[in-house]
């Protein structure tokens, strides 16, 4: 099976993050997103991907192409003009062929079983999949007990489920998504269920799942990826003055200046915190120079 991670979009709730950074790159716990997502593919056998770029798609070419390691092949394709997630999926139609593909959002971190996932898809017998769990703000999607998707609402409404960004679509979904311009596969979702095509739902019990597409959700996801309270890159230096408490991730070539706090917060790489300064609850973007006290902010 082959999967597109989807990361051409521009980030506009991660700002100011977004602003130097496409957001699949955008560091948790001093690794890139797409580094996570990739290897939780490679995790289920997963080894042909496709992954579509606009926003910083320099940078993006420029990671995938230097980056060693992943152990999947990776093909870049370009959206000059941004095609959203229905008209990425129909810009890929020669890399998706004739068997299923797997689709994900490029701003999100799982431990959802995509093999059970998988085996359901394949007996629902289904134009798509739709992986579903419960998380009360996203609860859109109306399912019956047959495990067909019936509603998929603009915004969450009591009884319902969220969708995880991870849907299984067999070829015929293409079909339904209009043949130029930008396309919304949400609104094609819709246009099947009004006209019968079944769409299923595949419930995830209790899994970990985090949207970093928040600065407030970026920063947990920090803090819960961690493999220690307190994270630092390779070529740290901190002054034996300085101080990092509670949590913080600090990422390489980072300098701490005598007196500086950071406290809960993320920095990026090449970050400078001047002398005496404080840092909490707040997030600095690569090789900035902090000079005065950031309390919950994102430089």
């Amino acid at each position: 099976m082959k999967a597109m991670i989807l990361a051409a979009g521009l980030g506009t709730r991660l700002r100011p993050l977004t602003d130097v950074c496409p957001k699949p790159l955008v560091p948790v716990a001093n690794r890139p997103v797409i580094a996570y997502i990739t290897a939780y593919l490679k995790h289920y056998g997963i080894r042909s991907i496709v992954v579509n770029t606009h926003h910083h798609a320099r940078r993006m070419s420029k990671f995938l192409q230097e980056t060693s390691g992943l152990g999947v092949s990776i093909e870049l394709r370009h959206e000059p003009a941004i095609l959203g997630t229905g008209g990425g999926l129909r810009n890929v139609a020669d890399f998706w062929g004739a068997g299923t593909l797997l689709a994900i959002n490029g701003d999100i971190l799982t431990d959802v079983d995509l093999g059970d996932a998988l085996s359901f898809h394949r007996s629902a017998g289904s134009a798509a999949t739709l992986v579903l769990h419960r998380c009360p703000p996203f609860d859109q999607i109306l399912l019956d007990g047959s495990g067909t998707v019936r509603d998929i609402a603009s915004r969450a409404r009591p009884g319902r489920l969220a969708f995880t960004g991870i849907h299984f679509l067999e070829p015929e979904v293409r079909d339904w998504i209009p043949p130029a311009g930008f396309a919304d596969i949400v609104s094609s979702y819709r246009r099947m269920i009004a006209s019968g095509e079944r769409i299923a739902g595949y419930v995830a019990d209790g899994p970990y799942w985090r949207d970093i597409g928040t600065l407030e959700s970026y920063i947990r996801a920090n803090r819960e990826q961690s493999p220690e309270p307190i994270l630092f890159g390779p070529g740290c230096e901190a002054s034996p003055s300085a101080r990092v408490s509670e949590w913080a991730v600090v990422g390489p070539d980072c300098r701490l200046e005598a007196g500086a706090t950071v406290t809960r917060s993320v920095l990026w790489d090449r970050v400078r915190v001047r002398e005496g300064v404080r840092v909490v609850d707040s997030v600095v973007t690569s090789g900035r120079t902090v000079q005065r006290d950031l309390v919950g902010e994102a430089l």
